[in-house]
């Protein structure tokens, strides 16, 4: 590879380090081909990509943003993980497929400037993904307005029902 095949390597990942809201730093050693594929195909799917490409080129792709942070960790077979809106997705993908393949590892993340651990990592991959996160809000705040109809609507109606009590009381007696 020629100085400026590095050169442009070096700038593309990082114009996509700096897009990014997760990097996830794995070790890919033990991957077969079909398996690499498999897995980038998985993290398309999650709307997220896999870059493979030599320690020096992403620690001179790291200067000047937040993946900086793990300059240090970028050593033996590396491979990063990026996505640029969903951060669980790509969490979800990676801690499933080392279930299947049990010499992937996951080394370390950055999310959004905050280095974050392998258990950090696992933690997020638990969380439901951004669509059903957007739904549970929602959900809560239309379940706000209406139980306030309900609890304003029930005051009235409550003294519709005093009234008609009293009207029956001293209609029983007159009688």
């Amino acid at each position: 590879m020629d100085i400026n095949e590095k050169k442009k390597i070096t700038a593309e990942l990082k114009e996509r380090f700096k897009k990014s809201t997760l990097v996830i730093l794995t070790d890919y050693k033990g991957l077969n081909v079909q398996s690499m594929n498999a897995l980038r195909r998985k993290l398309r799917d999650a709307s997220a990509e896999y870059r493979v490409a030599k320690n020096s080129l992403f620690a001179r792709a790291s200067e000047g943003n937040d993946v900086t942070l793990i300059k240090d960790r970028f050593t033996g077979p590396s491979a990063v993980a990026l996505s640029y809106d969903d951060p669980v997705a790509p969490a979800k993908v990676l801690t499933d497929f080392i279930k299947e393949n049990k010499k992937f590892e996951i080394k370390v993340g950055v999310l959004n400037g905050k280095v974050v651990d392998v258990a950090g990592i696992k933690a997020l991959s638990l969380l439901p993904s951004r669509e059903v996160m957007l739904a549970q809000v929602l959900s809560a705040m239309n379940a706000v307005p209406t139980s306030l109809v309900t609890a304003l609507s029930d005051v009235p109606r409550r003294m519709v029902n005093v009234l008609q009590a009293i009207k029956d009381q001293k209609e029983a007696q007159d009688c």
